[in-house]
């Protein structure tokens, strides 16, 4: 068979769940790091892929673009293999109501690896973005593609945009996690993850992770206006919403479709 079918993707995500809430913390940390590098390394690619492209002349193909680019992170996360703390929050949950692990496990990965994703893309954001002039300095292309997403999400953005917005992200990136399992091969994976990541980005919805890496590297390129206030608020109801839109939507839904009264199985 060349993929898994909706309830055989249910079986896999509780076993894919299982192993990582009893991953020795230390795997959590490296894993964690990687997959924050990871998608810190998409959004670099995002901003100067489309650097310059102006959106009076694009219109939306700018943001299908940085969607397109930007699925480079939860491929590098899947096949590669690391620890991204919005597909745990999909896949922990489900194991948990299988009762596969406890509650002090998932605590215990979503604070580890919530860690290790932010070190990795504050590395990637100020070593390998802002010092290697990858973003350039004020008047630069990459300078102002990534304030103006920056600026969008860290400024304009009121609470309540960012969690719901945060909701809808999550349930596409965990959408495609979930695809991902039912692949057996390589370019299954791709393709599985290819679409929903392209999608949450084009829409203007808000990770949690992703935003880790834009936000702090406009702060260090020196956008106005975005200090560490706004920064960490934008964190906290983008992961907020992340939770619900990954451990709620896909998380808890696909148990109760799937697996439901096996708990004991």
């Amino acid at each position: 068979m060349a993929f898994k079918t909706p309830e055989q993707i249910a079986v896999a995500a509780v076993a894919s769940g299982e192993k990582k809430a009893h991953l020795p913390v230390s795997k959590m940390l490296v894993g964690g790091f990687l997959a924050g590098a990871y998608i810190a390394f998409a959004g670099l690619l995002a901003v100067d892929v489309t650097a310059g492209l102006k959106p009076e002349l694009w219109g939306g193909v700018t943001t299908l673009l940085t969607g397109a680019v930007f699925s480079l992170g939860l491929v590098l996360v899947i096949i590669a293999g690391s620890e991204l703390l919005t597909g745990n929050m999909a896949l922990i949950p489900i194991a948990l109501l299988s009762r596969k692990v406890t509650i002090g496990r998932l605590a215990l990965n979503w604070g580890v690896v919530l860690v290790a994703n932010l070190l990795g893309a504050l590395f990637v954001a100020y070593v390998l973005a802002v010092q290697t002039g990858v973003i350039g300095a004020e008047g630069t292309a990459s300078y102002a593609r990534i304030a103006a997403i920056a600026t969008g999400k860290a400024v304009t953005e009121d609470d309540l945009t960012i969690f719901l917005r945060a909701i809808g992200c999550n349930w596409l990136v965990c959408l495609g996690v979930w695809m991902a399992l039912a692949a057996e091969d390589v370019a299954g994976k791709v393709l599985a993850i290819f679409f929903p990541i392209t999608a949450f980005v084009a829409l203007g919805f808000d990770h949690v992770v992703a935003n880790m890496f834009f936000l702090p590297a406009a702060h260090w390129a020196g956008v106005p206006g975005i200090g560490w206030g706004h920064i960490v608020n934008n964190w906290v109801f983008a992961g907020l919403g992340n939770v619900v839109g990954g451990g709620f939507f896909v998380g808890v839904l696909y148990w109760f479709l799937y697996l439901r009264g096996r708990e004991a199985d």
